[in-house]
């Protein structure tokens, strides 16, 4: 059962001024939770055009869950930050492992980027 009393940083307050990093609540049951989100956005490291990604983030939690606002959160902070699709992949699965305190083999993350030149990426992990 989730703590009522829990304090979230993010949730409640207007703005990405609350950002603290990826909250967690206890797991109130589930086995699986999938989180998609198609308005994430970076810059090439290169070209510094933007890429459009839509994210699935999928785990099976033990003791935690991530919470939504935060994870929206943390996915605008990419938005000024230059990072190649697959890489940035291997740090969004990293980051939410480790805030779930999961292995990051129990984390699996997909990044589909927006077609941009006439070619889409799909980087998983």
């Amino acid at each position: 059962m989730t703590d009522p009393s829990q304090e979230f940083v993010a949730l409640g307050h207007a703005g990405s001024g609350h950002f603290a990093g990826l909250e967690t609540f206890p797991n109130p049951g589930v086995t699986r939770v999938e989180m998609t989100s198609d308005e994430v956005t970076s810059t090439c490291p290169i070209t510094g055009q933007p890429d459009i990604y839509v994210v699935t983030i999928d785990y099976e939690p033990a003791a935690l869950c991530l919470e939504s606002k935060s994870v929206k959160l943390y996915f605008m902070q990419f938005r000024q930050e230059g990072h190649f699709c697959e890489a940035l992949a291997v740090k969004i699965r990293a980051d939410a492992a480790a805030a779930l305190e999961l292995a990051p083999e129990r984390v699996h993350v997909s990044l589909r980027q927006k077609p941009r030149g006439g070619i889409t990426i799909v980087a998983s992990v």
